[in-house]
């Protein structure tokens, strides 16, 4: 317990210190939103803009606001740091329950330690379970009454999918294939590696999502940046800020898009069938700056990072420039907001909800470090029409953020589950959430 309070006093401290140095926004979050969001200049300061919520968890008798005509409940609590959600053909749901593995360097130095303490400070500090937990509702009253481990042993395990009998998972390292048949609560056979994902004793974005093409040839693997703007030199970023293409016949490989600095959320389209991804821009540049985005994802494409945002917007940061790279960015569909990690993307195929959701996309928002104030820390819809984005945003699951500026929760994946109901994983509540029509 000493350690402990020890330990949150430097965290608070050092945020403090950040903090008291860094600006502020001059516009909503929601003009960083939208297919055409704004782009104020630049604001470099001599130390970033840090701004972390004390993770604390649900107090008791509280849970997150669902919009009006919605409600929420616990689908199963008491996890431990749920990521990522996957719903099995049979209705039995999959939380991947992980976190960053150990990197040494990384914390190095008083930067590198002050970092720790801030990780540890927003909840992202703790040792990864490396597990992957069923959750099973076998009455279909919208709670999980039947609680296994499907897998354990990973490493630092994010995406799965399923296609046929075999199961993919992909770890920060690579994708490992397992044999599965439909009503196993647990999977004890081992891994088939299939292909390797850039990881190394540095791995700054370490989430590694994956998504099976519908017609189950291919998987998607989606790689983030080892950096925020390519700092640690490019040899470091191989294979990085990218989504590649894993044929499963051959095992062969290959970049699909790059450019896209840590895309997280990964999702094909139910109608127009292209794949989307969320995506987590740059930081340093100012509470109003850069925003998060969702996009279609076209192969070969470019989308511009380090050297650029928003298609030709030049981040001067990154030296030597690349005109040629930068004149073929592609312009990101639909921004997010600065800042607001987003991370879960699913789109709605379900009738549960009223029609107008539809084809649209859930994303969960993770929050905000480098703004003030926050951003995030909540589940938002964008309305498609014709496959694509037709719509503001809205809020759907609010509250994970208090008015005491402490982080009760935070969302991060989404999924429908088998009746239409929406799922999100709470990594720092250890809560899966269930969203659906109050009147269900």
């Amino acid at each position: 317990m000493h350690r402990r309070l020890i330990a949150g006093f430097f965290a608070a401290l050092a945020c403090l210190l950040l903090t008291g140095c860094g600006e502020e926004a001059t516009l909503p979050v929601s003009a960083g939103m939208g297919p055409n969001p704004e782009l104020p200049p630049p604001v470099e300061t001599a130390l970033p803009t840090v701004v972390i919520a004390e993770a604390t968890g649900w107090p008791d008798g509280k849970s997150p606001e669902a919009a009006d005509g919605l409600a929420v409940n616990a689908f199963a609590a008491n996890l431990d740091h749920p990521r990522m959600l996957y719903v099995l053909p049979n209705g039995d749901v999959l939380a991947a329950e992980s976190a960053a593995p150990p990197q040494p360097g990384m914390t190095d130095g008083i930067m590198g330690h002050l970092m720790k303490l801030g990780m540890w400070w927003a909840g992202a500090g703790v040792e990864s379970p490396n597990r992957i937990t069923l959750l099973r509702d076998g009455d279909g009253d919208g709670v999980a009454e039947t609680r296994t481990t499907f897998l354990s042993g990973l490493n630092s395990p994010y995406g799965m999918a399923l296609v046929g009998d075999s199961f993919y998972v992909a770890n920060t390292d690579g994708i490992v294939r397992f044999p599965y048949r439909s009503g196993d609560t647990e999977i004890t056979a081992k891994g088939e590696a299939i292909a390797d994902l850039p990881a190394g004793p540095v791995n700054i974005h370490w989430v590694k999502n994956i998504v099976a093409h519908p017609d189950g040839t291919k998987l998607y693997a989606s790689v983030g940046s080892n950096s925020n703007v390519g700092e640690r030199g490019f040899d470091s970023e191989e294979g990085r800020a990218a989504i590649h293409e894993i044929d499963l016949e051959s095992g062969s490989s290959r970049l699909f898009a790059s450019g896209l600095r840590n895309p997280v959320g990964l999702a094909f389209h139910p109608d127009s069938g292209k794949l989307w991804t969320s995506v987590n821009e740059r930081d340093e540049l100012g509470s109003d700056l850069v925003p998060d985005y969702m996009t279609s994802v076209q192969e070969n494409g470019f989308y511009g990072w380090p050297y650029s945002y928003f298609g030709d917007h030049i981040d001067a940061r990154v030296q030597p420039q690349r005109p040629d790279l930068v004149k073929t960015a592609i312009v990101p569909d639909y921004a997010l907001g600065p800042h607001t990690a987003s991370l879960g993307l699913a789109f709605y195929t379900g009738d549960l909800f009223p029609e107008r959701y539809r084809g649209g996309a859930f994303i969960g928002q993770h929050g905000s470090w480098n703004r003030r104030p926050p951003s995030g820390y909540k589940v938002i819809f964008v309305p498609f029409e014709a496959g694509t984005p037709s719509g503001e945003p809205e809020d759907i699951l609010t509250g994970f953020l208090g008015t005491d500026g402490k982080a009760y929760g935070r969302p991060v994946g989404v999924a429908e589950d088998r009746t239409g109901a929406l799922l999100v994983a709470d990594d720092v509540g250890n809560t899966v959430w269930r969203v659906a029509p109050a009147t269900q």
